[in-house]
């Protein structure tokens, strides 16, 4: 029984369907503000009550983060900043931490602490926070709902970026296939087209997340792509450099197609089309991976652990993702719409498809391993679900794949005896007598007439109009029998019906891995959630001690200053207090004698003298000081550096 296989066009439908229904439901899930960095730390902390003002306010993430002069806000009850703009890097080592410096006099209240800012690895992160000043109050102040990389910027970017994976894979993937598996398939118009397609693809994609990066790494407008500022200083940044550099690679690519295309297409000598091919291999591969490194280097794979190792696997991966489904993707074309496949490069195409799987399967392994680090990530976050949702498409993919092989080898298999002994003359005959009855059944039909046939050449000489009509006559005729010669041949479709289920589930397996890239791995989020950024509701006393700095200048040698003084626990009962007394340049200074008094004028307590002890050089320490009650406390500080020479230096601090 003959099978017949689905048309082209209802093919194709129903890719894009489940495509656009895969997609749709994976952004509609995700989560709009996932990214790769995390805020695991911050001090002040959520919802903390400080009895006095900070200095500053820092932020601590998991990993390196870039930050611009806005990143860091810090809002006062009124919506008014309350910090000076001034960025402090704080990072040391390991530690990722930036900070913010406040303004001096700032009044009791709830403050705000919004920041925005981009991760290592391209995802724009943001977030907000409270503390309190002495107590708790309410807040006027009103931060956006949309994070950073959501709305609609953030959906065209995710699709843009789906689409950059998809035309690279087209791309190299089909150069890959014609070099490797079909150097005939060159000169085919169909095979010629999907690999355009797919280097326009790639470059069109590529030219707008640039334009996207601006508003979707900062005020989510879509107006603002067209921003030329915004634009420079993306071009400034880690990723803006590696958009560029695509752009300038897929010059090379257009290139490597034009020569792929034409003078590799046009040769005929075996030996110079086989130095031409190494050359367009070799050239071909090193811009491959350039391409790929673009991607490895500005997104997840430049960051957190072992970096060196895991941008060339990150490459690797790239490359044979694009040889197995690009290749994928061209062959599906050429099964359709070729006139015909040569055996032999099916089978050369699934020893690259089995090599290509190998590779994902090690380069899969290691990047699961160091993005999920652990057995509760992977079923506890959301990467973790989502990269067994991925195991689970590639193993679905391989298990088709194995029966396109299984398909190819049928096909490669030389058909009986008795079905190819046909005589050259008996089917030529054949051929004659079929083509000249379906010619005169269209042309009776065309023209609605019976009339004697006519002769091609006499046709030409009294009709030329009637020469061209049974010319498009004879070609119709031939691609129709190419056609059901095609579909009559079992093999042949069941090899097509397998790679086009195989497509589907790659379109599939592509989304899905997009949505990965953008998801905050599972690694990163259990260190998130160790770190603990949320309290469970605003402290009723201070979380740290009470830490002032004081200058003065007493006016005589070494005159000068600065005293610190920190009074922990910071709250009523016995205080540990301590004194460190500086020069200028933060070196310890030694004074005769430095006092303090305390002073609640609320209540009339007070002054409250304490004498403390001299410990070493510039510092001073006194045990036991008592606070009898919460309140605004005076604190004078009493600093002489000679006989003559001293100065009271006062601050007034809340202490719960």
């Amino acid at each position: 029984m003959t099978t017949t296989a689905p048309r082209l066009g209802t093919a194709l439908a129903r890719l894009l369907i489940l495509a656009a229904a895969l997609l749709g439901t994976l952004l509609a899930g995700a989560a709009p503000a996932s990214a790769h960095a995390a805020l695991t730390g911050s001090d002040p902390k959520d919802g903390a009550v400080v009895a006095a003002a900070p200095k500053e306010v820092n932020l601590t993430f998991s990993e390196q983060v870039a930050m611009s002069a806005d990143s860091i806000r810090v809002l006062d009850p009124a919506g008014r900043r309350a910090d000076t703009g001034e960025i402090l890097n704080l990072c040391s080592g390991s530690i990722v931490r930036y900070g913010v410096a406040l303004r001096a006099g700032l009044p009791d209240g709830t403050y705000t602490v919004a920041w925005q800012t981009v991760s290592a690895d391209s995802h724009p992160i943001s977030g907000a926070f409270t503390f309190s000043i002495g107590a708790p109050s309410t807040t006027s102040v009103a931060l956006p709902d949309r994070a950073a990389g959501g709305g609609l910027v953030g959906t065209l970017y995710g699709i843009a970026r789906y689409v950059s994976y998809a035309g690279f894979a087209v791309l190299v993937g089909g150069g890959a296939f014609v070099l490797a598996c079909w150097p005939r398939g060159a000169s085919v118009r169909p095979v010629q087209q999907t690999v355009v397609r797919g280097w326009l693809t790639l470059t069109g994609a590529t030219l707008v997340m640039l334009l996207l990066r601006n508003p979707y790494t900062g005020s989510g407008e879509l107006s603002d792509a067209f921003d030329l500022a915004g634009l420079k200083s993306v071009l400034e940044t880690k990723t803006g450099a590696a958009l560029t550099s695509r752009l300038l690679l897929l010059g090379a690519a257009a290139l490597f197609v034009a020569v792929l295309f034409g003078a590799y297409a046009r040769r005929t000598d075996p030996k110079e089309k086989k130095d031409l091919a190494f050359g367009l291999g070799l050239g071909g591969t090193v811009v491959a991976a350039g391409i790929a490194g673009t991607w490895a280097l500005a997104e997840h794979a430049s960051t957190g652990i072992q970096p060196g190792i895991a941008m060339p696997v990150d490459i690797l991966h790239l490359l044979a993702v694009a040889a197995w489904l690009g290749g994928l993707t061209v062959l599906l074309v050429s099964l359709y719409k070729a006139p015909s496949v040569d055996r032999s490069a099916i089978e050369r195409f699934s020893k690259v498809a089995f090599g290509s799987v190998a590779v994902l399967a090690a380069t899969g392994l290691y990047q699961s391993w160091r993005q999920v680090g652990s057995w509760s990530a992977l079923t506890g976050t959301r990467y973790g679900q989502l990269l067994l949702v991925k195991i689970g498409l590639m193993c679905v993919l391989i298990g088709i794949a194995w029966i396109s092989r299984r398909w190819t080898q049928r096909l490669a298999d030389p058909k009986p005896a008795e079905e190819t002994e046909e005589t050259p003359q008996a089917a030529q005959a054949e051929e004659t007598d079929r083509t000249e009855a379906e010619e005169a059944e269209e042309a009776d039909e065309t023209t609605g007439a019976t009339a004697p046939a006519e002769s091609a050449e006499s046709a030409s000489t009294s009709d030329p109009e009637r020469a061209a009509q049974l010319a498009r006559q004879r070609a119709a005729v031939a691609t129709a029998r190419r056609k059901r010669e095609r579909d009559a041949d079992p093999e042949r479709t069941g090899l097509r019906r397998s790679v086009l289920t195989e497509a589907a589930v790659a379109v599939v397996l592509l989304a899905v891995t997009t949505v990965l890239t953008s998801t905050e791995p599972g690694r990163t989020e259990e260190e998130a959630g160790r770190g603990g950024t949320a309290a469970s509701g605003p402290a009723a006393v201070p979380d740290r001690p009470v830490d002032i700095r004081l200058p003065f200048d007493t006016g005589g040698v070494d005159g000068k200053g600065i005293v610190r003084l920190s009074l922990d626990p910071g709250r009523t009962g016995a205080n540990a207090l301590h004194l460190f007394v500086e020069r200028p340049n933060g070196k310890p200074l030694d004074v005769p004698e430095i006092k303090v008094a305390l002073t609640l004028e609320a209540k009339d307590v007070g002054p409250l003298p304490v004498a403390p002890d001299r410990i070493q050089t510039g510092h001073w320490s006194a045990s036991g000081v008592q606070i009898p009650m919460p309140g605004e406390w005076r604190i004078q500080v009493t600093v002489r550096t000679s006989e003559i020479d001293q100065t009271t230096i006062e601050k007034n601090v809340k202490i719960g």
